[in-house]
C-alpha cells in the first residue's frame, strides 16, 4: 500500500507513521526515501520481520523512531482493555449481546445452547 509511488506523493519532509501492519509499507521504498532525504522521518511500531534484527537499516537513521509493537501499551490503555473486557463479560452474563458483536448469525444458536 505504501510504496515508492505513495512516498513520492508525500509532502517533502513529511513523516510516515505506521501502527497498522508491517506489510503495509514497502521497506525498500521507505529506506530509499529516508536515505535520500525525500521524507523527514518515520515512526514505526510494526514490521514485516519482528523483532527487527540488530543490523536492520531502520535502526541506522536518526530520524526514525521504532517501537516493539507496544507503543499503545500504556497504563491507561491496559486499564481500558481490562475494564472493557469486564464490562462485556457482565453484559453477556446478563443475557445482553456484546457491544462489538461480529457474528450476529450465531446469536440464535448461542441462545439455544446457553439460555438466559
Amino acid at each position: 500500500m505504501v510504496g515508492a509511488d505513495f512516498i513520492s506523493r508525500m509532502r517533502p519532509g513529511g513523516f510516515l507513521i505506521n501502527i497498522a501492519r508491517g506489510a503495509v509499507i514497502d521497506d525498500a521504498a521507505l529506506i530509499a526515501a529516508l536515505a535520500s532525504g525525500r521524507i523527514g522521518g518515520a515512526a514505526l511500531d510494526v514490521f514485516v520481520e519482528q523483532p527487527l534484527r540488530p543490523d536492520h537499516p531502520y535502526l541506522g537513521f536518526d530520524n526514525v523512531i521504532v517501537t516493539p509493537h507496544a507503543a499503545g501499551v500504556t497504563d491507561d490503555s491496559l486499564m481500558r482493555m481490562a475494564t472493557g473486557a469486564a464490562a462485556e463479560t457482565l453484559r453477556v452474563l446478563r443475557g445482553d449481546l456484546p457491544v462489538n458483536l461480529r457474528n450476529p448469525d450465531a446469536v440464535a444458536r448461542f441462545r439455544r445452547r446457553f439460555p438466559a
